[in-house]
C-alpha cells in the first residue's frame, strides 16, 4: 500500500484529523470514493482476526477482574493457565482503541506460555472501553493521559500481590501503550522487565529512575516515535541502563498488530514476539506452559 496513503491512516488514528477530513483526503490518494472505500477494511482493524489463541481455549482460566487505582477502579481481562500455582506476572497495554479482543488475544498468548497476564481498561477511568472502535479512539483522545498512567502503574502492586503471581512482574505495551510502558519503568522500580513496541519515550529526566532492563521495539518506518530513539538511547547509555534496541526492516507502525492487514507484518511480528518472550523469561524467571 502507498505509503502516504499509511501515513495519513496514522495521523487519523493519533487524532491529527477528523474522520470527515481523513476519508476526504483518502479518496484524494485513492482517486474516487469506490477506490477508498475498497480501502478502508485494510487499513482499520478486523477484531475476527483476532483469535491466535481462542478465548474459549481449553488450557486457560479467564476472567474479568478490577483492581485500585489513584483514578478509582479499573476494569481488566485476567488470564493464566488451568493448572493452578504461583506464576511471573506480565501487564499488557493496549493501544490508543482501548481494551479490545486483539489486546486480550495477545494476554492470552502469554498466558499460553504460562505466565500470569493482565490486560487492564485504562479508559475505565473515563467510563470504559466503547465496543465500536472510532468512539473508543475518541474517548481515548478525550482522556487524560496521566490519568491513564495512574492506573497502569497501579497494575503492577496488584501484579505482585496477587496470590497465583510469584511477585515478578513485567510490561510489555503497542503504540500509546509502549509509551505508558515506558513510564511503568520510570514510575515504578518493582516493575522487573520492560517491553514497549513502538513506543512514545519518557524524557531524559526520567531515565535515572528506570531499574528494570528494557526491550525496545521499533518500526522502520515510523517518523513521529523514531525521532525520540537517539535521545533515549544516549539517556540509558549515559545512566547505566540494561536495554536492547530492535528496529524492524520494512516495517510500519503497528506492526505486530495482526488484525490491521496494511500494517501488520507478520515475519517482524513472529520475531519481536520470539525476543519477547525470551526477554521475559530471563529477567521474570520460567514460565510454567499451559498444557
Amino acid at each position: 500500500m502507498d505509503q502516504g496513503i499509511i501515513n495519513l491512516y496514522d495521523r487519523f488514528t493519533h487524532g491529527g484529523m477528523s474522520r470527515r477530513e481523513f476519508l476526504d483526503r483518502l479518496t484524494e490518494l485513492a482517486g474516487s470514493a469506490a477506490a477508498a472505500t475498497a480501502l478502508l477494511p485494510l487499513l482499520q482493524n478486523d477484531y475476527a482476526r483476532a483469535a491466535i489463541v481462542g478465548a474459549d481455549d481449553g488450557r486457560l482460566a479467564a476472567e474479568r477482574t478490577a483492581y485500585d487505582s489513584p483514578m478509582g477502579r479499573v476494569n481488566g481481562y485476567l488470564v493464566r493457565g488451568n493448572a493452578m500455582g504461583k506464576r511471573p506476572a506480565v501487564i499488557v497495554i493496549h493501544e490508543n482503541r482501548g481494551l479490545n479482543p486483539h489486546i486480550e488475544d495477545v494476554a492470552r498468548r502469554l498466558a499460553v506460555e504460562g505466565y500470569l497476564a493482565l490486560a487492564p481498561d485504562l479508559l475505565s477511568v473515563a467510563g470504559g472501553t466503547p465496543t465500536e472502535e472510532d468512539k473508543a479512539r475518541e474517548l481515548h483522545a478525550k482522556t487524560e493521559r496521566e490519568d491513564m498512567i495512574a492506573a497502569a502503574l497501579a497494575a503492577i502492586p496488584f501484579m505482585q500481590k496477587h496470590p497465583e503471581s510469584t511477585g515478578k512482574v513485567g510490561a510489555v505495551g503497542f503504540c500509546f501503550g509502549g509509551g505508558v510502558v515506558n513510564r511503568m519503568a520510570a514510575g515504578n522500580g518493582d516493575l522487573a522487565a520492560a517491553v514497549p513496541y513502538y513506543g512514545v519515550q519518557v524524557v531524559a529526566e526520567m531515565v535515572p529512575a528506570i531499574k528494570a532492563p528494557l526491550l525496545l521495539h521499533y518500526a522502520e518506518s515510523d517518523e513521529n516515535i523514531n525521532k525520540g530513539i537517539a535521545a533515549y538511547e544516549a539517556a540509558l547509555k549515559s545512566n547505566g541502563k540494561t536495554f536492547a534496541i530492535y528496529v524492524y526492516p520494512g516495517t510500519q507502525h503497528a506492526f505486530n498488530n495482526d488484525t490491521g492487514a496494511a500494517r501488520y507484518n507478520k515475519a517482524a511480528a513472529d520475531l519481536a514476539w520470539s525476543r519477547t518472550l525470551a526477554f521475559f523469561a530471563q529477567h521474570l524467571g520460567a514460565p510454567r506452559k499451559a498444557a
